[in-house]
């Protein structure tokens, strides 16, 4: 495996009694990048996201990361090697502040983390740490507020910072946008950007305007394969993306406008 890419699977297969979730896919995501998978509803990007994060255990096949394989790793070994995922549905504690919904996530990365009889005061010395990782995701402001005060797109940055506190190596970010107006969408669009300037990304997203302008590399998926990679100028014009996408190899792949 090559030092330029820091993931890649070799002929990663799942099957479901009979049923082929996702087919011998080779996918390789290099380092420092953001990696869109997309694909139309049930070409196996969920699935392939639970993979390489061992919620689903492959029926065959390889998964390396930074040149070791891990295949057979738990989900918490999984994490603690710095893989680690942010939901489609915002999976923040709505009824804790956003300072606390942080410190939650920094906390888990400290020697005696379940130690929950010590004062929250203890805790206090993360709170520096805490307010570098909000202004990063540009949500120092909101800090004392509940995370139910939130917008849908603020909680979805929230739940970003929660996952930078978990220091990741590789950011899987599952539909990050999905559900947002336009605003939300652009402020989540450009907060992607920016984090991922210092990290790896791999994305599962339907919004092709979101893809197709912070993506350096976009994987297509159609009934559990791979149908098509390359940059999006690449794919775009793939004649079996669009028909896959739009019915017609005459139709056109939207980016943005």
């Amino acid at each position: 495996m090559s030092t330029d890419y820091i993931l890649e699977t070799r002929q990663l297969t799942k099957e479901f009694r009979g049923f082929v979730a996702v087919s011998q896919v080779d996918l390789r995501v290099r380092r420092g990048s953001i990696h869109a998978l997309i694909g139309p509803n049930g070409a196996g990007k969920t699935t392939c996201f639970h993979l390489l994060t061992k919620f689903l255990r492959p029926s065959s096949g390889q998964i390396l990361f930074e040149g070791e394989d891990i295949t057979a790793d738990t989900p918490a070994r999984i994490a603690r090697r710095g893989i680690i995922r942010s939901f489609q549905i915002s999976s923040v504690f709505p009824h804790l502040t956003v300072l606390e919904n942080v410190r939650v996530a920094l906390q888990s990365r400290l020697a005696g983390s379940f130690q929950f009889w010590r004062s929250e005061r203890s805790l206090d010395k993360l709170n520096d740490r805490v307010l570098e990782l909000l202004r990063e995701v540009d949500l120092e402001q909101y800090a004392g507020l509940t995370a139910v005060e939130l917008s849908y797109g603020r909680k979805r940055a929230l739940e970003i910072a929660t996952t930078l506190a978990m220091e990741p190596k590789l950011m899987l970010l599952d539909e990050p946008t999905q559900g947002m107006g336009l605003e939300d969408v652009d402020r989540i669009r450009q907060l992607i950007k920016r984090v991922a300037a210092s990290r790896t990304v791999l994305m599962v997203e339907h919004n092709m305007s979101v893809v197709a302008s912070i993506a350096d590399t976009i994987t297509v998926l159609q009934r559990g394969a791979t149908l098509a990679e390359g940059p999006y100028e690449q794919v775009s014009r793939n004649p079996a993306v669009i028909e896959a996408y739009m019915g017609s190899a005459d139709a056109q792949l939207k980016g943005p406008h």
